[in-house]
């Protein structure tokens, strides 16, 4: 009988309305609002019979549909898993020598059983957490800032409502989201928490443990949209500035149309950034969306928003129906399904010439029109990275800090003493003098120190097989995968 034992795992708004995702609690203060962690389980229509989709949404726009996303035929997805438990077991040669190989593969869609492992180890969190070990844990105990505690505390509800995880308030995928919310306001008190933030935590608690997706967040709001979340909100406005100067190049029309009717970029691309898409698209083209976002960094966001400005506001025949700013404005609010259809829009991104050093260029030229106009930043971020590649080389890890810790380990009752546990599966056993005679070597009963059924035959110890042996996609090369 096998024992398991758990380890450590590893895996559109006016512009006075933008001020308030910034946490305060005079802005999330609802009348007859009680607390909602910890209070008794609410749910939003979900009961135990009623069937989620494949992501675990139980309703929402954000549901599966088979229109809004594309099915792998489970022979490439097992191919696609063995390729990438290669690439996580060899990640620093990976990242030096194919990262060309490792984008397209990305681009391609990471399998859902390691996504959540390689989202950690693009994002440079797996790295983070291995060289602050109990650091978590120590931000955990702490009872936590009350302002931002109760801003928190507040917000959780909101998160996800149809999503499995967050549907009752109280339940553990809201309790893991206040941890890793009041954890971050610990780490970065001068920041403290900001409403977008809340998204972001909640997806990466969809693929991995509480710890894991607190690194995650703590690379996405440092490496990869530093200063997002800082009071003022000028890195996002800046943002804004850029993708508004590349429309001018992508879609002409486009930015003629929003400049005429003064829309500000702001009103219509802070949920869309600060949040990475993930409160705006089907959820088939989020994930897709942040596979290549955590590969390649931020210039997928801009490509993101600039496919969908394009197909909206890109012809003649769709500016007839947004004469006006409020018109413009609601088109905006209620994207075309077609153009975030998950095939679509990763087809459409992949395609657009758009590179980091374009973003660099009009960072630099939006920047010094900023201080022309407005001064100085009052918030100094540090410098964005862009991509997994440009993380490490920033910061190399050691292979150490790179070893995969299996969530899960089972203990079979066939495996031997704890000195020699293992070794026998991994060489073949030399053939004893009465096996060369034809005779059956017979283990005493003794041997084995733990009883077993009779009635079934006991299960043999985890090892590397083939993944052609099965029409299940299964990762049976590695120990577990936190799912």
């Amino acid at each position: 009988m096998a024992r398991i034992r758990i380890e450590p795992g590893n895996g559109l708004q006016s512009a006075e309305s933008i001020k308030s995702l910034r946490g305060t609690r005079e802005s999330l203060a609802l009348p007859d609002e009680g607390n909602s962690f910890g209070s008794d389980s609410e749910l939003n229509g979900y009961t135990s019979e009623r069937p989620t989709d494949k992501y675990g949404f139980i309703g929402g726009a954000q549901q599966y549909s088979e229109q809004s996303a594309e099915d792998i035929p489970p022979e490439v997805l097992r191919q696609r898993e063995a390729k990438w438990l290669d690439m996580l077991n060899n990640w620093d040669k990976w990242m030096a020598k194919r990262h060309k190989k490792m984008k397209l593969r990305c681009q391609k869609g990471i399998p859902p059983s390691l996504r959540g492992r390689a989202w950690l180890y693009l994002s440079g969190g797996k790295v983070k957490r291995e060289q602050h070990k109990g650091k978590f844990e120590e931000l955990d105990r702490q009872a936590g800032d009350p302002k931002w505690v109760d801003v928190i505390e507040k917000d959780l509800h909101r998160q996800f409502p149809f999503h499995e995880m967050f549907v009752a308030r109280g339940g553990h995928g809201q309790q893991d989201l206040y941890r890793v919310l009041k954890a971050y306001t610990l780490h970065r008190p001068e920041e403290g928490y900001c409403q977008a933030q809340a998204p972001i935590a909640a997806v990466l608690l969809m693929h991995m443990p509480a710890e894991d997706a607190f690194w995650g967040l703590v690379q996405i709001c440092e490496k990869y949209l530093p200063g997002y979340y800082s009071v003022g909100l000028e890195a996002i406005q800046l943002d804004g500035e850029i993708l508004f100067a590349l429309l001018k190049r992508v879609s002409p029309l486009a930015h003629r149309h929003l400049k005429k009717h003064k829309l500000d970029p702001i009103l219509y691309m802070t949920e869309w950034f600060m949040c990475a898409f993930s409160r705006t698209l089907p959820w088939a083209s989020v994930l897709r969306v942040w596979d290549m976002f955590l590969c390649e960094g931020v210039k997928i966001i801009f490509r993101v928003g600039l496919v969908l400005l394009k197909c909206m506001l890109g012809s003649q025949d769709k500016l007839k129906t947004c004469q006006g700013q409020y018109e413009t404005m609601e088109l905006l609010k209620t994207i075309d399904t077609r153009y975030m259809l998950e095939g679509f829009l990763v087809r459409e991104v992949i395609e657009l010439p758009l590179s980091e050093r374009d973003i660099e260029k009009e960072h630099l030229a939006q920047l010094r029109r900023w201080k022309e106009t407005r001064g100085e930043l009052h918030c100094k971020s540090p410098p964005r990275m862009h991509g997994a590649k440009a993380i490490m080389a920033a910061e190399p890890p050691n292979r150490q800090d790179l070893r995969q810790n299996p969530t899960i380990i089972v203990e079979s009752s066939l495996a031997t003493n704890k000195n020699g546990e293992g070794q026998q599966e991994d060489k073949p056993r030399k053939k004893t003098k009465e096996q060369k005679n034809g005779k059956k070597n017979v283990t005493p009963v003794a041997a084995n120190p733990e009883p077993s059924d009779t009635s079934t035959k006991p299960s043999p110890p985890l090892k590397d097989t083939p993944l052609q042996g099965s029409n299940q996609s299964l990762i049976s090369t590695e120990h577990d995968t936190y799912l």
